[in-house]
């Protein structure tokens, strides 16, 4: 799917006529195109499947397995997104990723740049955390993975309720992250800053 580029200029234009303003006064006669690419920028991610990312992001390199639980953690990576309810700034949003290697391991990197574009979505906290799970059992063939998401909504603190120091946290746990308290648990402390 191609962001369309043309019709969120023209959608742009609408609402800021719906404002009451005049979409062609100096400082707004830009808005609609600056938008536009804004959005297919914040929005990449919405290019591509889950399946698409991960074979994007496949590249592992083979380490020796010997059958050992070692665990890779990658923690605090930044993303933002947007709520698809409000399509309201999720920010200050934290990424951690963890999983077991089964006999190969992804580049780091692609740990972050996985993050990163499943947030560039319309999205839920929720799924962020779901889909990056997936790609990275796709790309790493481990089905043992956990994913930790901290984050503020601003639909919860500049609307509504405006609670600002609000904090989400979200957890995705699979394979032995799920199963496994111990696991949870030793993650949780490698988490703790």
């Amino acid at each position: 799917m191609a962001i369309d580029q043309e019709a969120i200029k023209k959608h742009i234009k609408g609402i800021i006529e719906a404002l009451g303003d005049d979409p062609n006064r100096e400082g707004l006669k830009d808005t609609p195109d600056r938008v536009a690419r804004m959005y297919a920028e914040v929005f990449d991610g919405m290019n591509y499947t889950n399946d698409q990312i991960a074979k994007m992001y496949s590249k592992c390199f083979e380490i020796t397995d010997d059958g050992k639980q070692d665990m890779v953690v990658v923690r605090d990576i930044d993303v933002f997104s947007y709520c698809e309810h409000h399509l309201a700034l999720m920010y200050d949003m934290k990424v951690s990723v963890a999983y077991i290697p089964k006999g190969k391991v992804i580049g780091l990197s692609k740990i972050a740049r996985i993050a990163d574009l499943v947030a560039k979505r319309l999205q839920l906290q929720e799924r962020i955390g779901t889909d990056i799970a997936e790609i990275i059992q796709k790309a790493t063939g481990s089905p043992d993975v956990a994913v930790y998401i901290e984050g503020t909504h601003s639909c919860m603190s500049a609307r509504g309720i405006k609670k600002s120091s609000a904090t989400t946290v979200t957890t995705t746990f699979r394979g032995q992250f799920e199963d496994d308290i111990n696991m949870q648990n030793k993650l949780m402390l490698l988490l703790k800053k």
